[in-house]
């Protein structure tokens, strides 16, 4: 049986994904100035940490080549500040949530409530050593329900996030042997990811021999069983370190809110904006 904090991130995690696949979020960095769509998303995503430059946003994102990020920091900073970016972030995710859920739901008390337990949940989550979770935990909570709600599921997404990759350095997994390993748990598709993370084919098929060479992955790139034995490893100390939230919301609230974000999740995945499979690894949206 999955763990709460896997159950949990199931469900809040679609109701995140909007500001990286809606039109309307795309639209509303394109109105800011941002050129294309990673500049836009390199500078929403950091907006939070301030106005950092490429080296500081790589390190916290983890998963990407350093060119990805060099393509789009600094010069962000020159087309929209840390503090229009965010403005930004809202908008296009005000206009998403609206467009997928409608002004009855966006407006209704079920949202209300969900917001309200999972802003207690995103108070609760420990930001020690969690950089991108501390910087959106320290945001100040919008006063519509919907973007408290979302904007809480975001502190959520990156706490987890930040300690999926504390697990990953720990075991001394590197960003891109990381993308490889989803990849061969037919959790991500190959060329979206690549490309996406700006890896070069070379450093691909290298990091792929490695894998190979290490028995993580056999000869047509699927895991082996000791590939297998360190996804599921890897997969589990994610979810216990993602646990705290829910431990301090406790049972029957976490329960209450994963009843009300249920039907919001599979709303946006039922937009079919989030594609499948895709990059933050979610399987078998409904």
């Amino acid at each position: 049986m999955a763990s709460t904090a896997r159950r949990m991130w199931t469900r809040f995690e679609p109701v995140h994904d909007v500001t990286y696949f809606a039109p309307e979020a795309l639209a509303a960095a394109d109105a800011i100035g941002m050129r294309g769509f990673w500049m836009g998303y390199v500078a929403l995503r950091a907006a939070p940490l301030g106005a950092v430059g490429p080296a500081i946003a790589t390190a916290a994102f983890h998963g990407f080549h350093p060119s990805r990020l060099e393509r789009a920091l600094p010069s962000a900073w020159d087309v929209a500040d840390p503090t229009r970016a965010l403005a930004a972030r809202l908008e296009g995710v005000d206009a998403a949530l609206r467009a997928v859920w409608g002004a009855d739901v966006v407006e209704s008390p079920q949202v209300t409530e969900a917001a309200d337990l999972a802003w207690a949940a995103a108070t609760a989550a420990d930001t020690a050593g969690r950089v991108l979770a501390a910087a959106n935990q320290a945001l100040p909570r919008p006063d519509a329900p919907h973007l408290a709600l979302w904007q809480a599921t975001t502190t959520l997404r990156e706490h987890r996030g930040d300690g999926h990759i504390a697990v990953l350095v720990a075991r001394g997994i590197s960003p891109l042997a990381s993308h490889l390993i989803k990849v061969a748990a037919d959790e991500s598709d190959p060329t979206a990811l690549q490309l996406g993370r700006r890896f070069t084919d070379d450093a691909w098929q290298a990091g792929l021999d490695d894998l190979r060479v290490a028995g993580v992955v056999d000869t047509d790139g699927r895991l082996t069983d000791t590939g297998r034995t360190l996804h599921d490893d890897v997969e589990a100390a994610t979810d216990d370190a993602a646990e705290a939230p829910w431990q301090t919301l406790g049972p029957d609230a976490t329960a209450r809110l994963a009843e009300l974000l249920t039907p919001l999740a599979a709303a946006v995945a039922r937009s079919g904006m989030i594609p499948e499979p895709n990059p933050v690894g979610i399987v078998g949206l409904t």
